[in-house]
C-alpha cells in the first residue's frame, strides 16, 4: 500500500525460544514492538521499525521475517548480540518468560519525513541505555505525530519497581493511545484495580487507554465514558503475540478512520461510539486469530476482514 500513512514502530526485536513439555524448542521471531511492526506490515500499513538486531543467527532469523512483509528495518549498527527469550507454555497455552536482554540502543534518525504515528513500549522503554534514546526519540517527535505506548511489563526485568512506574507513567504522559493488560496493571499498581489504574492513566493526557482481559475482551476508557467488548469464543494454541497482534490490528483500524497523526488527534479526542467500537473489534478480531496458532503470528487484511464477519461478537457495553 505505498500510499499508506507511515508508521514507526521503535523497541526490541527478540528470538522468542519457545518450550513445550516433551517436545523440541521452536524459535520464534518476536519481541514485543516488532511484533507490532510485524502486524502492521502484514495488514497492508507502510512501516517502519527502529530496533538493534545482532550479528547472529537470531538477527537473521528476525531481520527475514520483518523483511517478508515489507517492514524496513532502521538499527544503529551495535554489534551487541539479538536479544532472546524463553517462553514456557503449560497445557493451556500459557506463557511465562526468561530473558537474556541487552537494550543498547544509540541515537538513529527516522528515515524520510516525520511519521503520522510513532509506537513504542515493552522493554524498549523499560531498560537503560536505550530507553533514553527511545524516549528522547519520542519526545522530538511528540509535536507532530501521535504516539502510542504499551507497557507489556516484565517483572523479571522491570527493576526497582518505584522506578519503573515512573517510567511507565512518563510514558503514559507523552501518550495518545495506551494499551496495558489488567496483568500489566496489577503489577505496577498492586494496590490498586486496574480500572483505578488505568482511569489514573486517563487523567494524565491520552485520549484513549485500552485495558485487554485476555478471552474476557477488552475495556476502553476515554474521557466521560468506559465501554467494555467482550472477545469471541476460541480455541487457544498460545498466547505468545496477543496483545500485540490487538495493538497492531486497533492501530490499523485508527488509521483507517483517519485518527493518527497531528490532524488526528483532535479527531481521536472526540471519536464517536461507533468509531470507537470498530477500533476494539479489530484489535479483539486479531488477537483471536493470533492466539488459534502457534507463535506470534497475526492475522493479514484477509484474515483479519474473516474473523470480523465470521465471530460472533456480543454488544459492546457501557
Amino acid at each position: 500500500m505505498p500510499d499508506s500513512p507511515a508508521l514507526l514502530v521503535i523497541g526490541e526485536c527478540v528470538a522468542d525460544i519457545v518450550r513445550l513439555p516433551g517436545e523440541p524448542d521452536r524459535t520464534h521471531p518476536g519481541g514485543s514492538p516488532a511484533n507490532v511492526a510485524y502486524g502492521l506490515a502484514r495488514l497492508g500499513r507502510d512501516t517502519t521499525l527502529i530496533t538493534q538486531l545482532g550479528p547472529d543467527a537470531n538477527g537473521r532469523l528476525i531481520a527475514d521475517h520483518l523483511a517478508s512483509t515489507g517492514v524496513r528495518v532502521v538499527t544503529d549498527g551495535s554489534a551487541a548480540p539479538t536479544p532472546a527469550a524463553t517462553v514456557d507454555l503449560d497445557a493451556e497455552g500459557r506463557a511465562t518468560y526468561g530473558f537474556e536482554i541487552t537494550w543498547t540502543l544509540g541515537p538513529v534518525e527516522p528515515p524520510g519525513g516525520p511519521p503520522l504515528h510513532v509506537h513504542t513500549g515493552s522493554l524498549a522503554t523499560g531498560l537503560e541505555p536505550g530507553a533514553r534514546t527511545v524516549l528522547d526519540l519520542v519526545e522530538a517527535l511528540r509535536a507532530t505525530t501521535t504516539v502510542s505506548y504499551d507497557p507489556n511489563v516484565r517483572p523479571g526485568l522491570m527493576g526497582d519497581h518505584t522506578a519503573a512506574v515512573r517510567r511507565a507513567e512518563r510514558c503514559v504522559a507523552l501518550s495518545d493511545i495506551v494499551k496495558a493488560s489488567d496483568e500489566d496493571l496489577r503489577r505496577l499498581y498492586p494496590q490498586d484495580t486496574p480500572e483505578r489504574a488505568a482511569e489514573g492513566w486517563l487523567r494524565s493526557g491520552p485520549a484513549l487507554v485500552l485495558v485487554t482481559r485476555g478471552a474476557e475482551g477488552v475495556t476502553a476508557f476515554l474521557p466521560g465514558a468506559v465501554v467494555n467488548l467482550g472477545a469471541p469464543s476460541v480455541r487457544v494454541a498460545d498466547t505468545v503475540g496477543a496483545g500485540d497482534a490487538f495493538m497492531s490490528g486497533a492501530l490499523h483500524a485508527l488509521a483507517a478512520h483517519r485518527l493518527l497523526g497531528e490532524r488526528g488527534r483532535a479527531r481521536l479526542r472526540s471519536m464517536d461510539a461507533a468509531t470507537l467500537t470498530d477500533v476494539l473489534r479489530h484489535g479483539v478480531a486479531s488477537a483471536a486469530v493470533t492466539v488459534r496458532r502457534a507463535g506470534a503470528l497475526p492475522p493479514d487484511e484477509e484474515e483479519l476482514a474473516d474473523a470480523l464477519t465470521s465471530a460472533p461478537f456480543p454488544e459492546p457495553s457501557g
